[in-house]
């Protein structure tokens, strides 16, 4: 016996793959849900992209220093607002994340047995460790001095001009600055030094 197509079928399949496509594609939509991987939405978990921001994302980095292959090296990390430099120190201690590893860079910070503290005022930093400050090496200080004076001052001074001193065991090591990827001593005027240049251009005039 002869079965007679009805001429409807053709559609009515086209009709049921069409279903049965929206129904796959709204199940795959549901597991990648369920694994936490969203096509669309932005996640903000995990260690952030260095350096990307969302457009009209307030811009507030964090400027960190570990060591590399070539010596001091910075590594810029998106903040949701400016950081201090109590803060930045405390994300120091933390160590490079893993972008940073992968680039390479380390910290020769040593473990300490508390945290460190840092105050601020116009452009000045004052850092204090629970161990005597000259303990540290040139290579800790480095760290410590640039991280300190990259972040969030008082005063709105470059970070070249911000003079950071580091205190333990009621010793004082600076005041310092971070000098292109290194700490240097500021250098203060010798006591009279003006005095006796005015007396010397004063006398050369009355001779």
């Amino acid at each position: 016996m002869r079965t007679t197509q009805s001429p409807n079928a053709p559609r009515a399949v086209r009709a049921r793959w069409r279903v049965l496509a929206g129904a796959a594609t709204g199940a795959l939509a549901v597991a990648l849900a369920g694994c936490g991987i969203a096509p669309t939405d932005v996640i903000d978990a995990g260690e952030p992209a260095g350096g990307v921001k969302s457009p009209g994302q307030q811009v507030a980095d964090v400027q960190l220093f570990f060591y590399g292959p070539s010596g001091l090296r910075s590594a810029t990390r998106p903040a949701k607002a400016p950081v201090d430099p109590e803060q930045a120190i405390e994300l120091l201690m933390e160590g490079p994340n893993h972008a940073e590893r992968m680039r390479g860079l380390s910290s020769v910070l040593p473990k300490f047995p508390a945290p460190l503290t840092a105050s601020s005022s116009e452009g000045k930093v004052v850092i204090t460790l629970p161990v005597n400050a000259k303990l540290l090496d040139s290579a800790s200080l480095n760290q410590l001095v640039c991280t300190a004076a990259n972040a969030r001052v008082p005063g709105d001074k470059p970070p070249g001009q911000v003079a950071v001193t580091v205190v333990g065991d009621a010793v004082r090591v600076g005041p310092m600055v971070c000098g292109g990827n290194n700490a240097f001593p500021v250098v203060q005027p010798t006591p009279g030094a003006s005095a006796n240049s005015g007396s010397g251009e004063a006398g050369g005039g009355v001779g």
